[in-house]
């Protein structure tokens, strides 16, 4: 029996060995359509002359598959013939979407990566139904279903239709905490991002669900609590449950809030070379026994490194070193300036900008391929290019150069439109119903270039404005524009005539610093005084007719806001200079100045202290018309108003300027505890001032000069539709020839 066995096994080692040496002398393709044979063969493992093996056959299985060129694949041993046979995937001949009213067409199909001749495999499908879905949840359609269906047709081609159901928004039902014991779930809300479901949200998306924005919640929670002294702060979960109706989420945020602390010792350490940290104890912004503040501590490296920056040390780090001691409750820091990496920027590379041409991006910048790295500048120039207005996104990444000492920095931008045709209407208590048609282009030909042209009219003014101007003339930071206009104000209520003013300005604008600016300019400029009232006061009648000035003048500013519109911190100073006499019929000089203040007392509690004046006197035996003096009240002396102080001809109750004028504002900027994003707050002012001074004299006419006061309560809009501010404001300081003005109202809108 063991004979047999033996036997046996050296006739199957026989048969296998036999089996392994045959060589293959002929492959046999079949099935194929499109693809050619030499294509299959050239994927296969083995050719002919080769030994016929398993694994050959099993590694060829493998690489025809993995080409998804084919839906099926089979390899069989005919002798030394190896025959293949393939079913190949179809070709997409067309791809379409159904049912998709919200995300175009286009969108779709750059994100699915389906293209008609593409191979169709089934893998794909899946691929391009999870993306689909992806995106509708990103833009809070968690409820959206897709099905795709597949049409054969001849020559092994195939459509396929994506049918989408998109369901609607999946809203925010509810948000609440848990762990949270010094501020109510209210408080809380308001830090966050996202928003409860409402009515009146309409007009934005912070009410839909979105994981991305719960991640940064989470992050503003942190800053909400640590910017009050909650050092040990932490969001132990953030959980969103959607209803079984799978309309809404419900957002559970289980935060951890800690002890309250104060600052413990505050100060500076240098490890660079001749940097002292003597000189840099005045930047040190918290202060020992104060709450605790992360925004302070952030405040203070901004400022260091800013610092740093400008003395020449491009390579520092500061580095805030914190050393809570639980005991005490206090916060140490040592803000420890250490020398960084020397890196310098290698490159930079700007993407997306198909019509703004790459200089109008580049001299924005405020670095330069060569010059050392430096993160606060890169932010200071991802700013100015967002302040053009010409991107709807502007994003700033950095990567590794060619060397570790390199970086290329790349920009990538997404245009807007930035031709405007628009129509506006609006209303307010000194010009009544007004409404204006503007034609402007902000971008001319991709060059940055600004042409604006305007019409506006209401019951008591007409204006027709054209203007051009070059942001950097000849490649210089060098801004220069050129104006003309024509304006009819109607004056009748208030002095009992009408003016035009004709003309044109050449101006020119440029940097002193970051924040300074200089402007020059020069206008030319008939003013017309006409349909003079007969019952008008003579020093009117006096004024009627034309006159020609010619004025060159100059403006300093110094601007520190953060924002353009809504500041909650920052100064703005402006101080104008006008001299006119260089030909024309006027010989006069004038100046003017304003000063705001902001000063955010607490978060969105924004104090605001302003002061603005001017004055104008004549030269050359002349005298300061009445289309030159200042008029002052309505939006500029809230409580009065539009000329309602100021020299005044009480026989005929008319208005006739003045040539000083000084107004102080205090004002408080407060929430109204409605939602955030509605924008609208209230606002408590208090104003005090005057307008006398005048090169006339005569019969009738009152010039006290006293100072006039007024303080008043006003709400403000920031609408969707235009600005709305309503202030009711009650004069406490006049004089009894005044006119004032307790309520005001004032809108506008564009579309």
């Amino acid at each position: 029996m063991s004979t047999s066995l033996l036997t046996g096994t050296a006739a199957y080692r026989a048969a296998m060995a036999q089996e392994q040496s045959t060589a293959l002398t002929e492959i046999v393709v079949q099935g194929n359509q499109r693809i050619e044979r030499a294509t299959i063969e050239n994927y296969l493992s083995m050719r002919v002359g080769d030994p016929i093996t398993d694994d050959k056959i099993d590694d060829s299985l493998k690489t025809l598959f993995a080409t998804g060129l084919f839906d099926d694949v089979r390899i069989e041993r005919e002798g030394s013939t190896v025959v293949v046979t393939v079913v190949e995937n179809p070709i997409i001949n067309q791809v379409a979407f159904e049912g998709n009213d919200r995300i175009t067409d286009e969108v779709l199909s750059q994100e699915v990566q389906l293209q008609p001749r593409t191979v169709f495999t089934r893998a794909r499908v899946q691929a391009a139904v999870t993306r689909i879905l992806d995106i509708y949840r990103s833009s809070g359609r968690y409820g959206a279903t897709v099905e795709p269906k597949v049409i054969e047709l001849d020559q092994n081609r195939v459509n396929l239709v994506f049918e989408i159901k998109e369901g609607p928004l999946t809203g925010v039902g509810g948000i609440s905490f848990i762990g949270n014991e010094n501020y109510s779930d209210s408080a809380l809300r308001g830090a966050i991002q996202t928003k409860e479901s409402a009515w009146y949200r309409f007009f934005t998306s912070d009410d839909t669900y979105d994981p991305d924005r719960l991640a940064y919640d989470e992050e503003l929670l942190r800053r909400f609590y640590t910017s009050r002294g909650y050092a040990q702060f932490e969001v132990r979960s953030a959980v969103a449950e959607l209803s079984p109706d799978g309309t809404d989420f419900f957002i559970t945020f289980t935060v951890d809030e800690g002890e309250l602390f104060d600052f413990g010792e505050i100060e500076v350490s240098s490890n660079v070379r001749d940097v002292q940290p003597e000189e840099l104890q005045a930047l040190l912004v918290p202060e020992v026994g104060t709450t605790y503040d992360s925004d302070q501590i952030e405040k203070t490296v901004d400022d260091l490194t800013d610092r740093l920056s400008v003395l020449g040390y491009a390579f520092t780090k500061v580095n805030p070193v914190q050393r809570l001691d639980p005991e005490a409750k206090t916060v140490s820091v040592n803000f420890a300036i250490d020398e960084g990496p020397r890196v310098y920027v290698e490159r930079i590379d700007i993407r997306g900008n198909v019509r703004t041409l790459d200089r109008v991006i580049r001299r924005e910048f405020r670095l330069a391929e060569g010059d050392a790295f430096n993160a606060d500048l890169l932010r200071r120039s991802q700013q100015r290019v967002r302040a053009l207005g010409f991107f709807d996104n502007v994003g700033v990444n950095t990567l590794q150069g060619s060397a570790p000492d390199k970086v290329v920095i790349t920009v990538d931008v997404t245009e807007r439109s930035t031709g405007e045709l628009s129509f506006g209407a609006g209303y307010s208590t000194s010009d009544g119903v007004l409404g204006d048609v503007r034609l402007r282009e902000r971008n001319l030909l991709g060059r940055g270039q600004d042409l604006d042209a305007q019409f506006t009219f209401s019951g008591r003014r007409q204006d027709i404005g054209l203007g051009f101007t070059e942001p950097y003339f000849m490649g210089r930071d060098l801004s220069v524009g050129i104006d003309l206009f024509s304006r009819q104000t109607d004056f009748q209520d208030e002095s009992s005539f009408d003016e035009r003013n004709v003309g044109g300005t050449l101006r020119a604008n440029y940097p002193l610093t970051e924040n300074w600016r200089h402007g020059v300019r020069y206008t030319l400029r008939n003013d017309k005084i006409f349909d003079v009232a007969e019952d008008s006061s003579p020093y009117i009648r006096d004024e009627e007719g034309d006159r020609t000035s010619s004025i060159i003048g100059q403006t300093f500013t110094y601007d520190t806001r953060d924002d353009r519109f809504l500041p909650n911190a920052g100064v703005l100073f402006r101080y104008d200079q006008d001299l006119a006499g260089l030909g024309g019929d006027n010989q006069w000089f004038k100046q003017e100045l304003r000063a705001d203040w902001y000063y955010s007392i607490v978060p969105d509690v924004v104090l605001n202290l302003a002061a603005s004046g001017g004055y104008i006197f004549a030269f050359g035996g002349e005298e300061v018309h009445l289309s030159d003096r200042f008029f002052i009240g309505g939006s500029s002396f809230r409580g009065f108003e539009f000329a309602g102080i100021g020299p005044r001809d009480v026989d005929y109750d008319d208005s006739l300027g003045g040539n000083l004028y000084y107004v102080g504002t205090a004002e408080m900027r407060f929430p109204l505890g409605l939602p955030e994003e509605l924008q609208i707050f209230g606002r408590g002012f208090a104003q005090a001032g005057t307008l006398t001074d005048i090169d006339i004299s005569g019969p009738g006419l009152e010039d006290s000069g006293s100072i006039r006061a007024s303080a008043g309560v006003g709400i403000s809009w920031i609408s969707p539709l235009g600005p709305l501010a309503i202030d009711f404001a009650v004069p406490f300081a006049k004089e009894d020839y005044d006119q004032t003005e307790e309520f005001r109202l004032s809108f506008g809108t564009r579309f």
